[in-house]
């Protein structure tokens, strides 16, 4: 019985140094590969080279197995998915930058959004899409440009037909290489007999598949005295913006899902009976979303205290909405800027200053 008692008194002394460790051990299984966008992770991979990379790729916990795979193949491949990462959270937050979530990050912690994304909503199923879509973008023109070595320009584009209008030339895009690589790497981290799994899965690909809806020809012309006897074209990815902008969209009109089991499978349906089954380029969610209207450390939501809003407007960014029903005050500000600039021949842009007093709004 004595002995008892003292192994309770050792095991209660050293709780208190236990616990951080499996709080700390929790944290980085809670990790995900978004971390290489982060500022601080980034700066370490750039420093990487061809003699450091893989040992480095192997000591990432939060990355699974084969995302370490693909990571070791080559020493930029861990730059370009970094950039990717980086480019898809950027984006994320200038799409919710007047939204009462504006698609926050946290630096020091191992799942970047918080627990945020512990519900399946809306926002969930963009920041997935746009995530997939940053690494697909990212991968297709770092081969293009010959960072990847082992891939290039797309090698099919030139068998199909243009029906005598153009000649296909210069590098095309590879989207479809960019694209198998984001969906290997990306979709490796998720459980697909999962519900959870199912959703992300799906809008990973919903992601890939707004680079295909992004894809623009040009053309240089050649020929004797600026003639176009002969036309040269090649397939090349709009910025990066654009596939922000469609996938918003798809975002707006995300759908409303349930699972259920098919042949031994989950398969994703419509919560709702009467609304059509989602195509592979929509977003898809199981949760509703929070209000976002005030503060919750524990889903890392900041809430809209102190936000600037616009007072003229109805929507999102209004006041009314984005205070959520608490008012705000209106902060006073003299502004100094450059106004009525004229350009000087040659070659010089002349401005003068403007002084004035610009009104601010900021949620209670």
């Amino acid at each position: 019985m004595k002995e008892l008692t003292m192994y309770k008194k050792k095991i209660t002394h050293l709780l208190p140094r236990i616990c951080p460790i499996l709080l700390f051990l929790a944290r980085v299984i809670n990790a995900t590969w978004w971390l290489l966008g982060m500022t601080t992770t980034y700066e370490k991979v750039l420093q990487l080279n061809s003699t450091t990379y893989q040992n480095f790729c192997k000591n990432l916990h939060y990355l699974v197995e084969k995302q370490q795979d693909l990571c070791g193949l080559n020493h930029n491949v861990l730059i370009t998915v970094g950039q990717g990462a980086k480019m898809g959270i950027k984006e994320c937050q200038y799409q919710f930058r007047t939204n009462r979530w504006n698609c926050s990050t946290f630096n020091g912690i191992p799942n970047v959004f918080g627990e945020v994304l512990n519900v399946n909503s809306r926002e969930k199923a963009f920041v997935f899409s746009i995530s997939a879509a940053g690494v697909a973008y990212s991968i297709t023109k770092a081969c293009s440009t010959g960072a990847l070595v082992d891939c290039g320009c797309d090698p099919h584009i030139r068998a199909r037909d243009t029906k005598g209008r153009w000649e296909w030339g210069g590098c095309s895009d590879d989207i479809k290489h960019g694209s198998i690589f984001a969906k290997d790497f990306v979709d490796s981290g998720e459980d697909r007999d999962s519900p959870d799994g199912l959703m992300n899965i799906h809008n990973n690909r919903a992601g890939r598949k707004a680079l295909r809806k992004n894809l623009e020809v040009l053309c240089k012309c050649h020929g004797v005295s600026g003639s176009c006897s002969v036309k040269v074209c090649w397939r090349r990815l709009k910025p990066f913006r654009f596939v922000g902008d469609w996938l918003s969209k798809r975002y707006d009109g995300a759908t409303h899902v349930k699972t259920v089991q098919k042949r031994r499978k989950l398969r994703l349906r419509p919560f709702k009976n009467y609304i059509k089954q989602p195509s592979k380029k929509d977003l898809v969610y199981f949760d509703e979303s929070p209000d976002y209207c005030n503060r919750n450390d524990a889903l890392g939501m900041l809430g809209t205290v102190g936000r600037l809003c616009n007072q003229s407007s109805y929507g999102v960014d209004g006041c009314r909405l984005m205070c959520c029903g608490r008012g705000y005050q209106t902060v006073l500000r003299h502004v100094e800027e450059k106004c009525k600039c004229k350009f000087k021949w040659c070659c010089k842009v002349l401005c003068e200053k403007c002084r004035y007093i610009r009104e601010d709004h900021y949620c209670n």
